[in-house]
């Protein structure tokens, strides 16, 4: 069950003009609580004017090996967004000593460390997860290989240039690296642009074996995600090698499936060992109903981007506005995202603790 813990800021690093990295300090009986996979993120919250805000932001470093007592750090990235409550207070206003509410590690956008060839195309602060990923395989894994191909508007905006850097040089011959500037042409490597459809489609062949590669990470904004999934899929790659992680998605970006619940719906919810039932309110989601009642329901963006809300659906059907976290397999299986689904029957059984 995820929770929140204070913990201290250790460090504050600027990366760019609008980015920051935010290093946190886990005391030892925390460590175990915090332990991570390569790729999973972290929720942040905090209180402005009386109002709870909830951010998630990837965690950027390699995971702690298997059989220590769990990290003794946490670090996040965090990219200033246009009118952002938690990523302005975070660029402008937090300071080393700082203490901010953690929530445990979640997310399932995430590789086990094995022999074997893989890549990753990442747009902005896409390249966040990919970093903890890439890090932790290519020092644990001898017989692993990792291509990065990743897109930014210039070099002086690119995230955690200096890290991948290093990776470069600590690994040379399992480490390929390639950048695509958008808005900036460089000495040396590929011509201006975007990494749309059409320039994967002929970039990807060129670069390595596409049908050998074990696993594919996409992380960026939806556009890009969309796109390379699509064209890794015309190059026939299966989706099951395919791995997403979508961040900054607009309400255009996808429709929203709008259902009316019916009449005197109830959602029963068992969460952290307790169960209980209660109405949902119309137009309201299934999420915000159990927050009405249990508070310590989790959930981070509700934008049906993190995954943190992950529910099993145990009897009962709804219906999604939309869904970016939950992998076809989980959908199958019977998971939903909390925070995007609305009651199709009178009765919805919900379990968060699966």
């Amino acid at each position: 069950m995820a929770r929140f813990h204070t913990l201290p800021v250790a460090a504050v690093d600027r990366l760019t003009d609008d980015s920051v990295a935010l290093t946190f300090a886990v005391p030892p009986e925390l460590r175990e609580a915090y332990r991570f996979a390569p790729g999973q993120h972290l929720a942040l919250r905090r209180l402005a004017d009386g109002a709870e805000i909830r951010r998630t932001y990837s965690i950027c470093a390699p995971a702690p090996a298997p059989g220590d007592d769990g990290p003794r750090t946490l670090r996040v990235g965090v990219r200033l967004v246009d009118g952002g409550a938690f990523s302005t207070y975070a660029l402008k206003e937090v300071n080393i000593g700082d203490e901010l509410e953690v929530m445990t590690p979640a997310g399932r956008f995430t590789l086990d460390p094995a022999p074997g060839l893989y890549a990753a195309i990442v747009g902005g602060s896409g390249i966040t997860p990919v970093l903890s990923i890439v890090s932790t395989l290519l020092a644990r894994e001898p017989g692993a290989r990792f291509c990065l191909i990743r897109g930014d508007r210039t070099a002086a905006s690119t995230m955690f240039l200096e890290e991948v850097a290093d990776l470069k040089d600590r690994y040379p011959e399992r480490f390929q690296l390639v950048t695509v500037l958008s808005r900036e042409e460089q000495q040396a490597g590929l011509p201006t642009g975007r990494l749309d459809r059409q320039r994967l489609t002929g970039l990807l062949p060129a670069l390595l074996p596409v049908d050998e590669v074990a696993g594919w990470f996409l992380c960026g904004p939806y556009g890009l995600v969309q796109g390379a999934e699509q064209t890794l899929r015309g190059l026939g790659v299966p989706r099951t090698r395919i791995h997403e992680e979508i961040f900054h998605v607009d309400n255009g970006d996808a429709p929203k499936a709008r259902i009316a619940a019916p009449a005197h719906s109830t959602v029963t919810a068992r969460l952290d060992g307790r169960g209980g039932t209660w109405p949902v309110q119309d137009g309201e989601s299934l999420l915000d109903t159990v927050l009405r009642n249990r508070p310590d329901a989790p959930y981070a963006c509700k934008g049906g981007v993190c995954g943190t809300c992950r529910a099993f659906l145990v009897s009962g059907e709804v219906r999604m506005d939309r869904n970016f976290a939950l992998e076809p397999e989980e959908t199958d299986a019977g998971y939903v995202l909390a925070c995007q689904s609305h009651p199709a029957t009178e009765k919805v059984e919900l379990d968060f603790d699966r």
